[in-house]
């Protein structure tokens, strides 16, 4: 309290001169290097008032304290563009998921600017870069043990052709009876649901009744995680600052033991899966939006690799 109060005596004109960062920002030796990231807004729909203040207002407020200390700041966010949400809203709108992830992005990106959030960049996630770190990481995984094989049972549209994601399906939910539950969860009761546990199943598209097939995925092999990541949140837990109810999770997860998590889909929209027999399916999702800010930063600068694989800075 008394240094704030004797530099607010000395006045501004006493300040240090704000520091100027290079352009591209990139981690400078001996300063303070700061990566700030927004939650990726998801692209089938209109931001609201809601959506900014649940993460990007937050983090627009750190870089900008962030810059006033003169540290290096590099703030950086997009839309996440692929997987089954974006193909429904392509059905829905009569546009190809291309035309509604360009709609949408150029949206979202006028609404922050109105806004004024102070983004060194905005990107998104169906760019060439995606395509080829998310392959890269994939690709180590293969090569170390980390993935697996397996059959799973799906609904099949034989009408449309194709395997049906979870939200390409609807019908009766096996817990509270619900007749709209989707094919993944059910909004009445709040319950997980597997597709293929669904009472009358029916295909969005068609309106046709889906029959149940097997189909080869690929897993990540999480339990053979499972003997590094414990020591690793031991130390992680002593000197970081989780919240109560990241621990909780986390500590839950790894009580009931870590299970394999397919990382493949069915579908067109998304990032190809490079590997024979497999090469008809994309990424899941959630394998594939997180390598979104590393390849974001990519399409920022090819120097990315300076803020995501240097903890020395």
């Amino acid at each position: 309290i008394a240094a704030a109060a004797d530099a607010w005596a000395r006045g501004a004109a006493a300040l240090p001169e704000p520091w100027q960062p290079q352009h591209p920002v990139l981690p400078v030796e001996g300063r303070r290097n700061v990566l700030i990231t927004s939650a990726l807004p998801y692209v089938n729909n209109v931001p609201h008032l809601g959506n900014i203040i649940g993460c990007v207002l937050s983090a627009d407020t750190f870089a900008r304290y962030c810059r006033l200390r003169n540290w290096t700041t590099l703030y950086v966010c997009g839309t996440d563009e692929y997987g089954t949400a974006t193909e429904t809203k392509a059905v829905e709108e009569g546009l190809t998921p291309r035309e509604i992830c360009d709609k949408y992005n150029a949206v979202h990106a006028d609404i922050y600017r109105w806004f004024d959030i102070s983004f060194d960049y905005f990107g998104r996630t169906t760019t060439p870069q995606q395509t080829t770190i998310a392959q890269d990481i994939f690709q180590r995984l293969l090569a170390r043990g980390f993935l697996l094989e397996d059959t799973v049972e799906q609904l099949r549209c034989e009408d449309c052709q194709q395997f049906l994601a979870d939200r390409f399906v609807e019908g009766t939910c096996p817990f509270c009876s619900y007749q709209e539950a989707r094919g993944d969860q059910c909004d009445k009761c709040g319950k997980l649901i597997n597709a293929v546990e669904l009472k009358n199943p029916q295909c969005k598209l068609c309106r046709g009744v889906p029959v149940v097939k097997p189909t080869r995925h690929l897993f990540l092999d999480l339990p053979k995680l499972e003997e590094r990541l414990e020591p690793w949140l031991e130390r992680s837990w002593a000197t970081g600052d989780w919240t109560a109810n990241a621990r909780y999770i986390t500590r839950s997860w790894i009580r009931d033991g870590l299970k394999p998590r397919c990382i493949t889909r069915d579908l067109k929209w998304g990032t190809p899966v490079p590997l024979d027999g497999f090469r008809d399916k994309v990424f899941y999702v959630w394998f594939d939006a997180p390598i979104g800010y590393l390849s974001i930063t990519a399409n920022y600068t090819d120097q990315w690799e300076k803020w995501w694989k240097n903890p020395q800075q």
